[in-house]
């Protein structure tokens, strides 16, 4: 009994060092979040004062209100969502393919392939630039909301392929083999028994797709997209800042509701998330 009373405080004592360096880097990480949401609520004087308080002294909603009432605002949220989810789902469709073709089938060329793919996931989006403006330039597709929808497909795939190949790496074949065997076509032995337990793989590579192309910010402003209408959210953040200054509670107060939908489909799915990414990781 006394070893257990004295193990308790020196494992504590042990994991303090830890538990101080988890403290410090939630810290460092959501100070900057804090900021951008108490200083969207701030008066204008006070966030153009020499003297920043932590906890405003005075809480406003005059800023968001500015932000709503912008030019675009509904249309940019529309765009975004319809461009965002578009290439979630076709990421996934096309990805849940590719991936049980790897995982389940024996075909010549299937090692280079997935090395394809991982050289595209560790290709820097940057270096694409240039091939991505030339082809849309040459084929007619700028300025239009289907060409960043195939871009941020592009860009999402690799990723979804490599996870989900994992995840089904890890589900024994022989459950698709015994639904086959009680008269199950291969599609039905996929349907019924390995796809509900692909749900912590889509879940996770969902959430990557979502936040990455609701994010993004070069293609949509600078490359892809000219025509007003058809521009997204991240752009519509740049509409604060003119030439007399920048608008900072009112940039503040749209990075907020901006960062909403990312942050509410991260609650929705961080159950799933943590086991999708360590399946789709460490197996196969």
């Amino acid at each position: 009994m006394t070893t257990t009373r004295g193990t308790a405080p020196r494992r504590a004592l042990r994991r303090l060092p830890l538990r101080l360096a988890a403290t410090l880097t939630v810290t460092i990480c959501l100070f900057p979040v804090y900021w951008m949401v108490t200083t969207a609520f701030r008066p204008s004087r006070d966030i153009q004062s020499y003297e920043p308080r932590l906890i405003p002294d005075e809480w406003t909603f005059d800023h968001f209100r500015t932000a709503v009432q912008a030019d675009g605002f509904a249309l940019f949220w529309r765009n975004s969502v319809l461009v965002t989810l578009g290439a979630v789902l076709l990421a996934l469709v096309v990805a849940l393919g590719a991936a049980y073709a790897v995982a389940r089938l024996r075909w010549r060329g299937r090692r280079p392939f997935m090395l394809a793919v991982f050289i595209a996931q560790m290709a820097p989006w940057e270096s694409l630039v240039i091939p991505i403006y030339i082809i849309s330039r040459d084929t007619g597709m700028l300025d239009r909301l289907p060409t960043l929808t195939l871009v941020y497909f592009m860009i999402t795939l690799p990723f979804t392929v490599v996870v989900l190949r994992g995840f089904l790496a890890g589900i024994p074949p022989e459950l698709e083999e015994a639904a086959q065997v009680d008269g199950c076509t291969r599609v039905g032995a996929f349907r019924r028994i390995a796809f509900p337990l692909l749900a912590p793989g889509l879940m996770a590579t969902s959430l990557f797709g979502f936040i990455t192309a609701w994010n993004e910010f070069t293609y949509a402003n600078f490359l892809i997209i000219k025509q007003q209408d058809n521009r997204t959210l991240p752009v519509w953040l740049s509409s604060f800042q003119t030439t007399f200054g920048t608008d900072w509670g009112a940039t503040m107060a749209a990075s907020t509701l901006f960062a909403l939908p990312a942050l509410i489909v991260f609650l929705a799915l961080q159950r799933h998330v943590t086991s999708g990414l360590t399946a789709g990781g460490v197996k196969g």
